[in-house]
Parts: structure tokens; C-alpha cells; sequence
């Protein structure tokens, strides 16, 4: 039986259960096929834990962590309310096609509303069919304001 909780970042077994999972989808071509370096695996529980808009829902499989989506709260200028990202989900290749994802959703769905969010937001990569047909399942979609302004795009610039 699958069960879904709010991590605590301070909680031993949900810190180890967070980096662990998130290794496994940046060691995946879909995350990018790179392991997360050894400094990010150490510190991201202590650094999320110390950024009250962040958290994190997982699963289990009995003892077996098997899923995580980590959230970052934003806000909305045009609702005057927050906004939560959903920033990463994984599930394990072992427990995919179980719905896994959607009872994870469901439990960021219920924390975002807790804090009077507006919406959820997410980015997924156009090639990724699999997960697109999860979210779009679960009510996501395309985002615009006028049609002749096409769609929202995801774009990025690091420093």
C-alpha cells in the first residue's frame, strides 16, 4: 500500500529518502543524466528546511521511499495570493503506472490550498509523453492570457 506524506526536512529517514529519490531522477535522461553533485546531496534537506515557502511531499512503499515532489511557493501579482511549483516529481521506474504521481498531486493540491495558493504551476519537458498525460490527467495545462499571444514558455538563464 502506498502512503503519501509532507516530508519533514529535519527527519533523518525523510532527508535520506528526499536526496535519494532526487539522485535517481538526475541520474535518469529525463533529469538529465548527470548524479547530483556530493555537496547538493548533503545539504539540500538543511536548505530546504530553512526556506519556510519550500516543502515536499513523498511516498512509500511500505519501508521504500518510491516517490517525491518538491514544491517551491511563489505568488501571483494578478491574484494577490501565493502560487505553488511544483518544482520535481519522481517516481521510481519500479512503481510507475501505479498512480503514484497522482496521490502525490493530490497531497500538494491539499497543502497549496492550505496556504490559500491560487494555483499550481509545473514545467515538464514537451518529449516527456508520460509525464504530460499524468498531469494533463490530473488538470494541468497549457497557460495563456490572450490566444493571439500564444502559449506561456519555460525559459531560463543561469548564474
Amino acid at each position: 500500500m502506498i502512503e503519501v506524506l509532507l516530508a519533514d526536512y529535519r527527519n533523518p529517514a525523510h532527508a535520506h529518502a528526499l536526496v535519494g529519490l532526487l539522485d535517481s531522477y538526475a541520474r535518469d535522461p529525463a533529469g538529465g543524466g548527470t548524479p547530483l553533485a556530493p555537496q547538493v546531496l548533503g545539504e539540500l534537506p538543511e536548505a530546504l528546511a530553512a526556506r519556510p515557502q519550500a516543502f515536499s511531499v513523498l511516498a512509500y512503499d511500505g519501508a521504500q521511499p518510491v516517490g517525491l515532489v518538491n514544491c517551491i511557493e511563489g505568488f501571483s501579482t494578478f491574484a494577490c495570493k501565493p502560487l505553488v511549483n511544483v518544482h520535481d516529481v519522481v517516481v521510481l521506474a519500479s512503481h510507475r503506472g501505479q498512480r503514484v504521481t497522482q496521490r502525490m498531486l493530490a497531497r500538494v493540491e491539499e497543502e497549496a490550498r492550505a496556504r490559500g495558493a491560487c494555483k499550481l504551476t509545473l514545467e515538464v519537458l514537451s518529449g516527456n509523453r508520460s509525464a504530460l498525460r499524468a498531469y494533463e490527467r490530473e488538470g494541468f495545462a497549457g497557460y495563456q492570457l490572450d490566444p493571439a499571444f500564444g502559449s506561456a514558455m519555460f525559459l531560463q538563464k543561469r548564474i
